[in-house]
């Protein structure tokens, strides 16, 4: 992997402040839509088309340590966003806006943005392949045992092969320098400056939570999974996952998409919310079973209060959602979609509302 000097590092970091920008992509319901939705996500600064990659690279990324800042702080120290072949060339061979050298891409490249070739010049293919190792190292980092920050040990094993970091049960010290006749200190700096650069991208969210309390600590931690994909059986206690494709759901432009995206659907969404101090059950309407005994009316809704939807208000339960306060919902809403904050009056059709709940 390409990694800058000493010099250019100090310049990159000086570099600060970015308009924020909040738009959300992709993801799953229980019926079919396509349409992005906003969701948050915590990223700002980035070039639009690299946006929705590098928050579905994040989202489908299964370790705490995962970011779509860090990524984004990543591709600027590897790239600058560049996309030229004349700029995003380095005079080690390594290619494209994630710098991958031919023979680590041959390992995680894939035709992410389904264009028929998996190229490092793509960008979908590109942001996607860069999520996959980061999360693979990240994974390594953590089992490791090596002290320091595992997103620290990911970085050097990226920059510099995660034999290196074992060779230093660490990030290569200052003096290590990758190559016979490169410059010392690449890969402690391409590290110092990633983490550094951070907060430059790290954009607000839109859902800030007060108070304690089983409510609002539930959607605290929820309101950290917005934007991961919505997925038909996914998810559970332990975070997201990939679902399934029953004959009428988990169904994208004619595919299943279920089986291939890793994220929740509405109701693993709110028990992993409310896991491991409340155990919920798994789907809607057993959730309504388990807590309709404490309705709550609507003009008395409080944060993590259960909202739950039945077709026509039959009763049939066939969604579920968070109370967000202000008047807005946190949920999973469909195939197609992204975990995203909604107004209570459109996030599902308004005669289906049925009641809430309190756990």
């Amino acid at each position: 992997m390409k990694a800058l000097g000493a010099a250019v590092a100090i310049i990159t970091i000086a570099v600060l402040t970015a308009v924020s920008l909040i738009a959300m992509l992709l993801i799953e319901g229980d019926a079919e839509a396509t349409e992005a939705t906003d969701g948050g996500g915590g990223l700002q600064g980035v070039p639009g088309e690299f946006r929705p990659w590098i928050l579905k690279a994040a989202a489908e990324c299964d370790q705490p340590a995962m970011s779509p800042a860090m990524l984004a702080a990543q591709i600027w120290q590897e790239s600058k966003f560049e996309t030229s072949r004349d700029t995003a060339t380095s005079s080690a061979g390594a290619q494209g806006p994630a710098q991958f050298m031919p023979g680590t891409w041959a390992t995680w490249g894939r035709d992410s943005d389904g264009n028929g070739q998996a190229s490092p010049w793509d960008i979908g293919d590109a942001v996607i392949a860069q999520g996959r190792l980061m999360c693979s190292l990240l994974a390594k980092a953590k089992n490791s045992g090596y002290s320091g920050d595992v997103r620290a040990l990911a970085l050097a094993g990226y920059n510099a092969g995660w034999g290196r970091v074992e060779q230093f049960k660490g990030v290569p010290p200052i003096w290590f320098a990758r190559e016979k006749g490169q410059a010392e200190g690449q890969t402690y700096h391409y590290v110092r400056v990633i983490l550094a650069l951070i907060p430059r991208f790290q954009g607000p969210g839109l859902l800030e939570v007060s108070g304690s309390g089983a409510g609002p600590d539930a959607l605290r931690k929820a309101a950290n999974r917005l934007g991961t994909p919505y997925t038909w059986g996914g998810g559970g206690p332990g975070g997201p996952s990939t679902g399934f494709c029953d004959d009428t759901n988990g169904y994208l432009g004619g595919k299943c998409s279920a089986s291939s995206t890793v994220g929740f659907d509405c109701s693993s969404l709110v028990q992993y919310a409310y896991w491991p101090n409340t155990k919920l059950p798994r789907v809607a309407a057993a959730q309504y079973g388990a807590t309709s005994n404490r309705p709550v009316s609507r003009d008395a809704l409080k944060p993590g209060d259960l909202l739950f939807w039945s077709h026509g208000g039959s009763g049939a339960i066939y969604h579920v959602a968070l109370y967000a306060g202000d008047g807005n919902v946190l949920h999973a809403p469909r195939t197609g979609r992204n975990v995203e904050i909604a107004p209570l009056t459109s996030a599902m059709p308004e005669s289906d509302y049925y009641g809430a709940t309190r756990p």
